[in-house]
């Protein structure tokens, strides 16, 4: 998952989201730097990510896109996902998206001394980016995978996700509606939302 589906799988808990979105920001070691609930955010990230990576709908997913997409399918899953998570909100939350978005910023931007020093760096242009959004739209999601598919030192074809989302798009959102509640119940076991 990415990081609007780690934010959301905090609980509305401002330190378990914290930890939940640091993490690919951080070394291992930077571990020790973190306790209590910022802590669990971190090892719930992990689990979130193992569960997400051996459930069957991202198995079927990621076999989708290995054509196009080779070994770094597995990455484009986590897009589509927040994607898909995206489209179908509302399934999911009474707020709108961007309400849900903005206290999240809040807290990044007023606790970021606690933040990895790679993820300090680049949080006030990620906020400003409106990054949690990223995947909402078609038009969003082109011009984040453009940037990708320029930030990377090797042949890829990341924006051509768009055209394995438009092709499959009704097999890709039944997926989705298959994971996301097995995804759900999985974190309420783990943290009791």
């Amino acid at each position: 998952m990415n990081y609007l589906a780690h934010c959301y799988l905090s609980c509305t808990d401002e330190d378990l989201m914290l930890g939940n979105v640091i993490t690919d920001f951080m070394r291992k070691k930077e571990e020790k730097n973190y306790s209590g609930r910022v802590l669990e955010g971190i090892q719930l990230h992990r689990k979130i990510d193992a569960y997400t990576d051996k459930h069957e709908a991202s198995l079927s997913l990621r076999a989708l896109l290995r054509p196009r997409h080779g070994k770094y399918a597995s990455v484009v899953v986590d897009l589509v996902w927040d994607h898909m998570l995206c489209k179908y909100w509302s399934d999911y939350s009474g707020a709108e998206l961007s309400a849900f978005a903005a206290p999240i910023y809040e807290v990044l931007l007023r606790r970021k001394a606690e933040l990895p020093e790679s993820f300090a760096s680049k949080v006030d242009a990620m906020v400003a980016s409106d990054f949690l959004l990223s995947y909402s739209t078609e038009d969003k999601m082109r011009s984040s995978l453009r940037w990708m598919d320029n930030r990377v030192n090797f042949p890829s074809d990341f924006e051509g996700a768009i055209i394995d989302i438009k092709d499959n798009h009704d097999y890709i959102a039944d997926l989705f509606k298959q994971f996301f509640p097995d995804l759900i119940a999985y974190v309420d076991t783990y943290c009791n939302c």
